[in-house]
């Protein structure tokens, strides 16, 4: 009688303040789940920025790199684990405990008095931060009706503009006043009043499985491969960062425990873009990988191409958050619902030009502010696209499914990254893009060389955003979506 009561009260408000995600029904739900966004969106843009200073602090600057490898190794064995057990128990559970696990993932960083220490903490901090973003994929689906989503996620993307725009300033502020240190520590403190909104209303409208009958253990099967990508990622990020011949043995077992586990977890046909729910998860990982890949060159270019300092060249993408959060509202908008595909397909679009027209600034006549004009239509592009994919794989999922294709979503997304940034590192650097950094200078500071290495990066990425504007003609399924954990 209860559940009838609570469905009751929904409808009622249906025509009035539950018609929005910050009606009176969905208000504290969506303030909760938006403000853990905000503050892993805040970590993520802030701890870039204190990084160097803790591994120079701790004597780990050659340990530099795993820090961040670290945290995304762990973060994919996260993914799956969330999506296994929001399908069978229900996302309470993994959203408070990957909440615990990133915050005393940063407790440990903060407090590290060693650099394995530092990076043991950031390994805690991504399996946290893994298991939190699958669940509240699921939270999405399971509390609000279809027709809310698209705006909630529009929320989700608006709660990293401030984070983009901001974090990096009050990290450098906090850093060189306060330390490091306060940078790390002082983030878990702030997370208790949103799981205080949000939690009631999780337990509410998404604690337990969907079908009673399914609920169980995790299927362990999943938990081995997803050990497995985690484990390749791991074993070939390590072979990229020591380029010696003996590399080659880490990276060939990394390789062959990812791949065979990325095409079981991944839905079947994914990189054959067939239709429906495989292209939704293939156009997530082109899309991200593309854009993230390019935009890690961006700063770099700008400092030693044309002599911006690293404040300069970090403010050159920071209008990109509100374009994107743009974006992002605008597909969220029921007017544009009907033509969601079209939209996504203008977005590669806008992707694909403003990344092959970053470039154009090794030309010295080119002034440096072309790079923030063309970077906040990409970002445009990215919010219309990147949005809409979450709001499709739901649409496209089964309620018992949900954690489980969540769970390819972010796979596919992270995957990507690695995969393109490592193959953009190495023909960066086999153009001499590694000296890049230690070139005479002119009289403007700017280095002037190694045009061809940011050219080599920046172009073949247009070309995967445009492979990315093609997928998006192939989202819409003609016959039954193909499940996750089947062979691709």
């Amino acid at each position: 009688m209860a559940l009838i009561r609570e469905r009751d009260e929904d409808v009622v408000e249906g025509a009035g303040a539950a018609g929005s995600v910050w009606g009176r029904s969905y208000r504290a739900l969506s303030v909760g789940i938006v403000s853990v966004v905000f503050l892993v969106a805040f970590e993520a843009t802030a701890v870039g920025t204190a990084m160097p200073v803790a591994a120079r602090e701790l004597g780990g600057v050659g340990l530099y790199a795993f820090a961040f490898s670290g945290y995304f190794t762990t973060s994919l064995f996260g993914m799956v684990l969330s999506g296994q057990w929001s399908d069978r128990r229900g996302p309470l559970g993994a959203l408070t405990t990957g909440i615990a696990a990133f915050a005393a993932g940063l407790l440990v960083s903060g407090t590290a008095g060693a650099m394995w220490v530092f990076i043991a903490g950031r390994a805690v901090q991504g399996l946290g931060g893994g298991l939190v973003i699958v669940a509240l994929y699921v939270v999405v689906g399971r509390a609000y009706p279809e027709r809310l989503r698209p705006a909630i996620m529009a929320a989700f993307a608006a709660g990293w503009v401030v984070p983009s725009i901001v974090g990096p300033l009050a990290a450098g502020a906090v850093t060189e006043r306060l330390g490091w240190r306060w940078v790390f520590v002082g983030i878990p403190v702030l997370v208790v009043l949103p799981l205080a909104l949000a939690l009631p209303q999780i337990r509410r409208r998404a604690a337990g499985p969907v079908d009673k009958g399914g609920a169980g253990a995790v299927d362990g099967r999943r938990v081995r491969l997803a050990l497995g990508i985690s484990l390749g990622a791991g074993l070939l990020q390590y072979a990229a960062q020591d380029l010696r011949p003996l590399s080659l043995l880490p990276g060939i077992a990394g390789a062959a425990l990812l791949v065979p586990a990325v095409l079981a977890l991944l839905p079947r046909g994914t990189y054959r873009a067939v239709r429906g729910l495989p292209s939704v998860v293939l156009l997530r990982g082109v899309a991200a990988g593309a854009f993230i890949s390019a935009e890690s060159f961006v700063p770099l270019m700008l400092v030693t191409q044309r002599g911006l300092s690293p404040t300069l060249a970090g403010f050159s993408l920071a209008a990109g958050g509100l374009t994107w959060a743009f974006g992002s509202w605008i597909q969220s908008r029921p007017r544009t619902e009907p033509h969601r595909e079209r939209l996504m397909t203008f977005g590669m679009v806008l992707v694909a030009l403003a990344v092959a027209a970053v470039p154009s600034v090794l030309i010295d006549s080119v002034p440096s502010w072309t790079v923030a004009v063309a970077w906040g239509f990409g970002c445009l592009g990215m919010g219309l696209v990147i949005s809409s994919t979450s709001v499709l794989l739901l649409r496209l999922s089964a309620p018992e499914e949900a954690g489980a294709n969540s769970a390819s979503l972010q796979l596919s997304d992270a995957l990507a990254n690695v995969v393109l940034l490592a193959a953009a590192g190495a023909v960066f650097a086999s153009l001499g893009g590694g000296t890049a950094g230690h070139t005479a200078t002119d009289a403007s500071g700017a280095s002037g060389t190694h045009p061809a290495a940011f050219a080599a990066v920046f172009l073949p990425m247009a070309a995967v955003a445009l492979v990315g504007a093609w997928v998006t003609t192939r989202l819409r399924a003609d016959g039954p979506t193909p499940r996750a954990g089947r062979p691709v």
